[in-house]
C-alpha cells in the first residue's frame, strides 16, 4: 500500500514521541505529550490548549489536562531536549551550533521575563518576553534544541513576583552572553564533548567580547558577528594602534572576488578580544565580511577564531542566523510559539521544548532519517 503523506507524518510523530517521552514514569505524562504534539502539528490557526484537544480528541473538555501537562505536571524539560539533541547530531549532518534571539510578544506583565524592550529594526518599543535558542544547522534546516528565558532584576529581586511565574531558586541575574554561554555548554555535555562552531548574531543585545573570550578559553570554534566600530588590535599594527574593525578590513584587508561586483574580505592575525581568561596571549582570529563594491566597505563583520577554513566556507557559517530566524518565524506562524497560554518560568520551558519537538517532527515529513 502506498504510504500517504499523513501516514508518514503519524509515523514521525509516533517515533518522535517515544524517543522524547518514553523515559517518562507516568504513562499519562507520554500520553499527554503525544497528543500535544499533535495538536500543535495538526491544528490550524491559533494554537491554544482548548482548540488542540478539540482537533485531536474531538473533546474541549481535554484542554484542561493538556494546560495541567505543561504548566504544572512535574516532568523536566531538559531530558527532552538532551534526547532531542543527541538524536539530531547523531543522525544528520550538524554544520554549527546557532544562537538566535526570540522576540515573543506579549499582553500584560505577568508572564515570566517579560519586559519594555525597543526593537531595532521595526524601530519600535514592544512588550515582549527574549528567549535565546540553540539551533543545529544542518544545511538544510535549523533545528531548535535548547532555549533560555532573559529574566529581567524584577523577576528576581521580587520574591512575590519570582513565586507567581515560579521562578526556581538556582535562577541568578545573567546576560544574554551568559544564557549563551550556557547553551553551549549544556549542548558539549549532551554529545560527550563533540563540538560544533558556535555562531550568533548578537550584536544588538549584548558585549560580544565576554562570550568570545569565554568560548576561546573553553575551547570552542566560533563565528561571532561584531559591530562594525569595535576596536580591533593586531600583531601587524603598530603598538597601542586599535582602529575599528571596518577601518581595519577597509585598509588592511585580503579581497576574494565573488563576482557582480561582490566578494569576501577577510583579515587574518591575533586579534584583541579573544584572549582565553587568565592567559597573556592573543588568540588566533580573523576579520571577515562581505564586500560591497558600489558602497566600496564591508557589510556585516564577523570575528572568527577558525582559521584553516577558506573565507567563503566561514562566510557561509555566518549566514546560518538567518536560517534559524526563518525557523523562529515559520515555528510561530505554524507550530505555535507564540501561543503559550501560561504565567510559568517551568510552562515556558516546557512549551518551547514540545513547539521544538513539532517543528522537528514537521521537518521529517520530507526527509525522514532513523529515529
Amino acid at each position: 500500500m502506498h504510504e500517504t503523506p499523513e501516514m508518514a507524518t503519524g509515523r514521525a510523530l509516533d517515533d518522535l514521541s517515544r524517543l522524547l517521552f518514553g523515559h517518562l514514569h507516568r504513562s499519562d505524562q507520554q500520553r499527554w505529550g503525544h497528543v500535544y504534539l499533535q495538536g500543535l502539528l495538526r491544528t490550524h490557526g491559533k494554537k491554544t490548549v482548548r482548540r488542540m484537544a478539540a482537533t485531536v480528541t474531538g473533546s474541549e473538555a481535554t484542554s484542561s489536562s493538556l494546560h495541567q501537562f505543561v504548566n504544572a505536571s512535574p516532568w523536566e524539560w531538559a531530558p527532552v531536549r538532551g534526547r532531542l539533541a543527541r538524536w539530531a547530531t547523531r543522525s544528520l549532518p550538524v554544520r554549527s551550533w546557532t544562537l538566535a534571539p526570540t522576540v515573543l510578544p506579549k499582553r500584560g506583565d505577568h508572564s515570566p521575563g517579560v519586559h519594555q524592550r525597543f526593537l531595532p529594526e521595526p524601530g519600535r518599543t514592544v512588550n515582549c518576553q527574549l528567549g535565546l535558542g540553540l539551533f543545529l544547522n544542518t544545511g538544510q534546516a535549523h533545528l531548535p534544541v535548547d532555549w533560555r528565558l532573559f529574566l529581567p532584576p524584577r523577576f528576581l529581586q521580587d520574591p512575590a513576583v519570582r513565586d507567581r511565574a515560579k521562578i526556581p531558586a538556582t535562577a541568578r541575574p545573567q546576560s544574554l552572553g551568559d544564557h549563551a554561554l550556557h547553551l553551549v555548554q549544556e549542548m558539549t555535555s549532551w554529545t560527550d564533548g563533540e563540538t560544533a562552531p558556535v555562531v550568533a548574531d548578537l550584536t544588538t543585545l549584548c558585549d560580544i567580547a565576554p562570550l568570545a573570550r569565554r568560548l576561546q578559553g573553553s575551547g570552542h570554534s566560533f563565528v561571532l558577528a561584531i559591530p562594525g566600530q569595535t576596536a580591533i588590535g593586531g600583531a601587524e599594527l603598530p603598538p597601542g594602534e586599535r582602529p575599528s574593525a571596518r577601518a581595519l578590513l577597509a585598509r588592511h584587508g585580503v579581497r576574494h572576488p565573488a563576482g557582480a561586483g561582490r566578494g569576501i574580505i577577510s583579515y587574518e592575525t591575533r586579534v584583541h578580544g579573544i584572549r582565553p581568561s587568565g592567559e597573556n596571549t592573543r588568540g588566533p582570529g580573523r576579520l571577515l565580511a562581505e564586500w560591497d563594491a558600489d558602497a566600496g566597505r564591508p557589510g556585516r563583520i564577523w570575528l572568527t577564531n577558525i582559521t584553516d577554513r577558506h573565507p567563503a566556507e566561514l562566510l557561509e557559517l555566518a549566514r546560518s542566523p538567518q536560517g534559524a530566524r526563518s525557523a523562529v518565524r515559520r515555528m510561530g506562524e505554524d507550530f505555535g510559539l507564540l501561543d503559550f497560554e501560561g504565567r510559568s518560568f517551568p510552562g515556558w520551558h516546557r512549551h518551547m521544548t514540545l513547539v521544538s519537538a513539532a517543528y522537528t517532527c514537521g521537518l521529517l515529513e520530507d526527509t525522514p532519517p532513523d529515529i
